[in-house]
């Protein structure tokens, strides 16, 4: 099984702290989703978006994934966190088993989150949708606690 749980690369962390990535709406970056199959290999070492085992492009869904809708950042008590809006793909057949969540506007495509589904999710000329998390100190899809 390629997916092996949900990360957040160790390389995205130190981005932070360089000051890499920038999640403001409006005059943040770019970021995207792109879906894989079952034999990519993605961990907590993953660093940079990569074709390699992506899904093929099919209805809305195109090599690179779909740009996300960003949630300005925030906190709550001790824990900063950020978000996107949900996304789909319609008309597609798509048979997927995670998706990586990148900065596409930051030199090399940098790697923010891997996201391990649990299995294959499909659709089938249909509408493929990931819905994200509450955006919360608890659930939000990407938090610094």
């Amino acid at each position: 099984m390629a997916f092996t749980g949900n990360y957040m690369p160790t390389s995205f962390k130190v981005e932070i702290l360089k000051g890499v990535h920038n999640f403001s709406t409006g005059s943040g970056q770019t970021f995207k989703l792109a879906l894989y199959n079952n034999s990519a290999s993605f961990t907590a070492a993953t660093t940079a978006y990569t074709t390699t085992n992506e899904v093929g492009a099919s209805g809305s869904y195109v090599a690179g994934g779909g740009a996300l809708t960003k949630v300005t950042p925030v906190s709550s008590g001790t824990t900063a966190f950020t978000d996107f809006a949900d996304i789909s793909f319609t008309t597609a057949t798509i048979t997927a088993y995670g998706a990586l969540i990148y900065n596409d506007t930051a030199t090399g495509n940098p790697a923010c989150a891997v996201l391990d589904f649990g299995g294959a999710k499909t659709s089938t000329s249909g509408t493929f949708t990931i819905i994200f998390p509450a955006a919360t100190a608890t659930g939000a899809i990407i938090r610094i606690a």
